[in-house]
């Protein structure tokens, strides 16, 4: 059974950091881009970042490029969101995902992923 599992959400104030773990298990995702996405209440599932199968290349939504940084360790089957300088509105539930398709290139919609975990939460005061 293919399970994603994150971590290392909670509770920051606004500047400081946070670094998210999504652990994958069950079958490795050779060749398969890896994305973050988050939710705030009320709002829509919205895209974070991706990262490709060798970590060479990332991509990111404008919202957090320059604070945030992915990558993944394929030797543990992980991925990792590395947040600094967090705002407010960055407060949300964030998920790991797949990318459903080998495709080669950096898809943002949900819709497009696939194998999502259960979310970690992540609360930024001001």
């Amino acid at each position: 059974q293919v399970q994603l599992v994150e971590s290392g959400g909670g509770l920051v104030q606004a500047g400081g950091s946070l670094r998210l773990s999504c652990a994958a298990s069950g079958r490795t995702f050779s060749g398969y881009v890896m994305g973050w996405f988050r939710q705030a209440p009320g709002k829509e599932r919205e895209f974070v970042a991706a990262v490709s199968w060798s970590g060479v290349s990332t991509y990111y939504a404008d919202s957090v490029k320059g604070r945030f940084t992915i990558s993944r360790d394929n030797a543990k089957n992980t991925v990792y969101l590395q947040m600094n300088s967090l705002k407010p509105e960055d407060t949300a539930v964030y998920y790991c995902a797949v990318d459903r398709e080998k495709t080669g290139i950096f898809r943002s919609h949900s819709f497009e992923y696939d194998y999502w975990g259960q979310g970690t939460q992540v609360t930024v005061s001001s």
